[in-house]
């Protein structure tokens, strides 16, 4: 029988190939060849296959001829993984004799001393024997080891009383045995049976061409049996250990580095994670699983954890509905060594955050404060738990599941844990903003990373704005460049995924692939577009909802209102939140009532977005930060005119805005729209005069125009208000170039090189103002700073070429001028500078 279950699941066994191909190629290097290896270290999470890859290596191994013994966390001490070695040897028809025999003398020698202990403690009161002696007696039988685990009782003692009970025994047992051999047997079985071992296995290796030994769960056998191994591979102290052994052992762990590190050349690290998709399917095709729905839903529960695949496709499920969800079996799993109700619970309270440091951990957990230390180094060390600067996460496949149970299990409770995490997350927010404004904490790493946890626990408890909170942080987070709301997109992307709400997943995946695609910009305008800005705003405002008792014609409260009926609302909307509002397409098309502050355009046709997703309730104001944001982005791009079209927008829904207001201002003076220009900044500094970017901008704006003693006092009045300015030092320095003042350009130039000398534009400016000087060594030097901050900086490259001109370097200067008209032919003042060099040449030959 069992015979034939093992070729049942060996028949059955997918994937992992790299891992079988690696340990049967070992077989064909002989071990002195320096890519042969001993030892083979398979580790993962619960549920990963390990077991399932140790049986099939074990089968690998015996068709090379190899004798093999696997190990388990059914022995719970050294003498018991010998005994099993042996037991398994015999089998195979190889005995050993010698150590079973002395393993026999070992047992009954054991026994004897932990009789005569337990006999020696008695009292001769009646009463029996008293707690505290029971407890010494048992605590110097564990100390050692003559009883297998890890030592349950010794916990009870502290160090002095362990150590006076394990002294007391020693000299018993030692007593007690006249000899010295059996003395020894009892207590260090390792010294005793191991070099015995060692020659059964050597005598053993004359016969058969390899031996393998597999040692798994190796998170708890390794306890007692991996630094034995490390002295029998790597030293002499026991006797010679065959060189054709190999040892493969398993466990959730990678291998301790600080006893093993030294030893890479002769280990093979096997690393095991989840089911790759086709390795799934594979195993699911196998057992008949092939309806692609079914398929779908069975990666999306297990993870591709393998037990987890493994166990769904048993029961051949043919819909969807009949795929049970798998969570309860893969938390036993992952807590199975684990029987303190205590801890378990633990270990499932402390999946909720994603991630944990000792205050987030107190906050989770509801025990009394002398047991949280304790508690937090145990959760440190779980085989699932990863950490890193300080703080500590579960590995996604085991949080997972443990998510799952608890929100199926108790839905309200789910919520009220999600909330208060939320509180706790959003408290320490505050105290870590205050006092700071907008731009100061969003510039601030450990304030983003508060938000964004409280942000994700509102998504997980269901809280109807928590939607809307996220989208409206995308907005700032863009100002801070793709990077940063990329983390705003993954926050959607992860609670919907750990709550099974689609539409908030759909939003962190729309987004995400927004800012791979076309940055910031592109989310910006993917989130106008959705909320209802932008897009076919003439639908809402033709509609009788907006013109009924609904609304009654106030924009304000319609701007956001999503287009669906209740029958196309996604599955997994959490209740409480806002139901969207059916909005009929209009009868006859006509534009925002005025003064709505909603933009009266529509630019969006087919390529609408699918009408699908819960209400999002945005601010107006934030919708015009969104516009105001994208326009910054398209003018990193050197869109201005989709700038001014993006800020034209914002301003309407915000009029009085003074920050829209500037930038619009300073990308009309960018498109030579002086007059528009100067309208604008007018208006911004009457809304806000302390706005150094505006007073620069109209001072730069009125230079163009001339208006020298005008831009003068605008750019005095920037650089009061904002001294170390280097925009506006620099504009400044071409207005006193224009009054014929070098020694003030250059000295403004100065202030602008200290205040931010990695920017190349300063750079270069002030290296034309030196060169203008005559000082064109010292040109040279801002140019070269500038051109190894910006390589393709042609302004700077063909500056550089006029300084070498001037210092006589002609062909030097010539190369430069070259290279900057080869990509752009029409620089005028390149090709000017490459004739007088010529020239100058033909002066040097007397051409």
């Amino acid at each position: 029988m069992q015979q034939l279950i093992a070729q049942r699941q060996r028949a059955g066994f997918v994937g992992r190939g790299a891992e079988r191909a690696a340990f049967r190629a070992n077989f064909d290097t002989p071990p002195e060849d320096e890519r042969h290896r001993f030892l083979f270290h398979v580790h993962g999470n619960a549920g990963v296959g390990k077991t399932f890859l140790l049986r099939e290596l074990e089968q690998v191994a015996r068709e090379r001829g190899a004798l093999t013994a696997y190990v388990d966390d059914g022995v719970g001490s050294l003498p018991e993984a010998m005994e099993a070695i042996s037991r398994q040897f015999a089998a195979q028809g190889r005995r050993f004799k010698e150590l079973d025999r002395l393993l026999a003398t070992y047992r009954e020698r054991r026994h004897e001393a932990e009789q005569a202990a337990v006999v020696a403690e008695l009292p001769a009161e009646p009463e029996g024997p008293s707690a505290s002696s029971t407890t010494m007696v048992r605590a110097g039988v564990v100390a050692l080891g003559l009883v297998p685990g890890i030592g349950a009782f010794a916990g009870a003692l502290d160090t002095g009383q362990l150590a006076q009970a394990t002294d007391r025994l020693r000299a018993d047992v030692g007593a007690r045995f006249r000899s010295h051999e059996d003395a020894r047997l009892v207590l260090a079985p390792e010294d005793a049976l191991t070099p015995v071992l060692l020659d059964e296995l050597s005598q053993a290796a004359s016969a058969a061409p390899w031996i393998v030994l597999f040692l798994d769960t190796y998170e708890r056998t390794g306890r007692f049996l991996d630094g034995w191994l490390h002295r029998v591979m790597t030293t002499d102290r026991y006797g010679a250990l065959p060189a054709t052994t190999v040892v493969v052992t398993a466990g959730q762990l990678p291998f301790d580095t600080a006893r093993w590190g030294g030893f890479g050349d002769f280990m093979t690290d096997l690393p095991l994670g989840p089911f790759t998709e086709p390795e799934a399917r594979d195993l699911l095709a196998g057992r008949g699983v092939v309806a692609e729905p079914v398929v779908r839903e069975v990666l999306r529960l297990t993870a591709g954890l393998p037990v987890l695949v493994s166990t769904l496709a048993e029961s051949r499920p043919t819909d969807p509905a009949d795929v049970g969800d798998p969570s309860a079996t893969a938390v036993e799993r992952f807590l199975k060594w684990e029987a303190d109700p205590v801890r378990r619970s633990v270990a499932l309270a402390c999946a909720l955050p994603r991630r944990l440091d000792a205050d987030v951990f107190r906050a989770v957990v509801d025990r009394p404060d002398n047991e949280l230390d304790v508690l937090y180094a145990w959760l440190r060390e779980l085989p699932f738990v990863g950490e890193r600067s300080g703080r500590v996460g579960y590995h996604d496949v085991v949080r997972a599941p443990m998510l799952r149970l608890q929100r199926h299990e108790s839905p309200r409770s789910w919520a009220a844990r999600q909330q208060a995490l939320a509180s706790v997350f959003g408290q320490w927010r505050t105290e870590a903003e205050r006092g700071r404004d907008r731009e100061e904490r969003w510039a601030d790493e450990g304030w983003r990373e508060l938000r964004l946890a409280e942000l994700y626990h509102l998504l997980c408890a269901g809280v109807s704005a928590a939607l809307s909170s996220v989208l409206g942080d995308v907005v700032d987070a863009c100002e801070q460049g793709a990077s940063v709301a990329g983390r705003w997109a993954r926050v959607l992307v992860e609670a919907g995924r750990d709550t099974e709400t689609r539409a908030v997943a759909d939003w962190g995946r729309q987004l995400t692939e927004a800012l791979g695609g076309g940055g910031t910009a592109a989310a910006l305008e993917l989130l106008l577009r959705r909320t209802g800005f932008g897009v076919d705003v003439e639908t809402v405002f033709n509609g009788p909802v907006f013109n009924g008792p609904v609304f009654n014609g106030d924009a304000a409260a319609a701007q956001f209102v999503w287009r669906t009926t209740p029958d196309e609302q996604p599955e997994g909307l959490p209740r409480g939140l806002p139901q969207p509002v059916p909005v009929p397409a209009p009868s006859q098309p006509r534009t925002p009532p005025a003064g709505s502050g909603l933009p009266r355009r529509r630019d969006v046709g087919e390529d609408r977005p699918a009408d699908h997703g819960w209400s999002v309730t945005l601010d107006p104001a934030v919708a015009a930060r969104a516009y105001r944001t994208r326009a910054l982005a398209h003018d990193l791009a050197g869109d201005q005119l989709a700038a001014v079209a993006d800020l034209d927008r914002a301003l309407e829904l915000t009029p009085d805005d003074p920050r829209g207001l500037a930038l619009r201002g300073e990308y009309h003076r960018v498109l030579e729209r002086y007059d528009e220009a100067i309208r604008d900044l007018d208006r911004a500094l009457g809304l806000n005069p302390a706005d150094a970017f505006a007073a620069a901008s109209r001072g730069a704006t009125r230079l163009s125009r001339h208006q020298f003693d005008e831009a003068l006092a605008d750019l005095d009045r920037a650089v009061e208000l904002k001294p170390d300015y280097p925009w506006a030092l620099v504009r400044r320095a071409r207005v006193h170039r224009a009054h014929g003042d070098p020694d003030r350009q250059l000295a403004d130039l100065d202030r602008a090189v200290a205040a931010d000398p990695d920017w190349a534009w300063v750079r270069c400016e002030r290296g034309d103002a030196l060169r203008g000087a005559g000082r064109d060594a010292e040109a040279l030097a801002d140019y070269d700073h500038a051109l190894a901050l910006e390589p393709g900086y042609d302004s700077a490259r063909a500056s550089r070429g006029a300084s070498l001109a001037n210092l006589g370097r002609h062909e030097e200067a010539l190369a430069e001028l070259d290279q900057v008209l080869e990509r752009r032919p029409s620089y005028t003042w390149a090709m000017d500078q490459r004739a007088a060099v010529l020239r100058r040449l033909e002066g040097d030959t007397g051409r």
